[in-house]
């Protein structure tokens, strides 16, 4: 009879991640939200002020503690639904490891100023290149799995996980082609209405399908 086991290491990673970023961001959140009615909670110190720290809250909340949510859920159900273990041990550890690197940048260079000011895709172009990258690992370890499943049938909401995968690929590249001037600057190939049409066509689909 052929034996196999889950992979629920991964699990409980991405489930840790995802406490520990949900307090992070949402104590950050607080002290955005206490600076709306009291600007002295800047602490009157550059890299705690609003417009540094709102981002860091908003890509914390959507990305570190929703995506390391989402990340978790789909490496719990999928091997269940595949009835087979991820594609690859060591591509899991290197997406965790790799998301959570993002995440500790964004941390680092939005307080610091670092940004495109393209709200909820702040991060400059060699953060950007990473997230890509990170991604492909983790489509390369979904479709693996999915590809060696016992299970016959494709459960819908492994549709739903390939659509995901494949549409919030899609808006962030092309929300993220820019021309690097500087290590942390670089500009937009668009311009004008152009650029906030691309803009909020990400901003809208890529929070809605994460």
């Amino acid at each position: 009879m052929e034996k196999f086991s889950y992979d629920n290491k991964i699990v409980r990673n991405f489930a840790v991640a995802t406490v520990v970023w949900g307090v992070v961001g949402m104590l950050v959140g607080l002290l955005v939200a206490l600076q709306i009615f009291s600007p002295v909670m800047n602490l009157a110190n550059q890299y705690t002020t609003f417009g540094r720290i709102r981002p860091l809250h908003t890509n914390a909340v959507i990305f570190a503690f929703v995506g390391n949510a989402i990340f978790m859920g789909i490496y719990y159900s999928l091997q269940r639904l595949c009835k087979a273990r991820m594609f690859s041990d060591k591509l899991s550890k290197i997406h965790f490891w790799g998301w959570q690197s993002i995440i500790v940048l964004a941390a680092v260079t939005l307080p610091l100023g670092y940004t495109t000011s393209k709200e909820y895709a702040e991060l400059e172009w060699p953060i950007d290149i990473l997230i890509t990258l990170v991604w492909v690992v983790f489509a390369i370890n979904m479709f693996g799995a999915i590809i060696k499943r016992r299970e016959k049938h494709m459960y819908v909401a492994i549709w739903f996980y390939i659509a995901t995968v494949i549409t919030v690929a899609v808006l962030h590249i092309v929300t993220s082609i820019e021309i690097p001037v500087e290590m942390l600057k670089s500009y937009p190939v668009y311009a004008g209405v152009q650029d906030a049409l691309v803009q909020w066509w990400y901003g809208h689909n890529a929070v809605a399908f994460f």
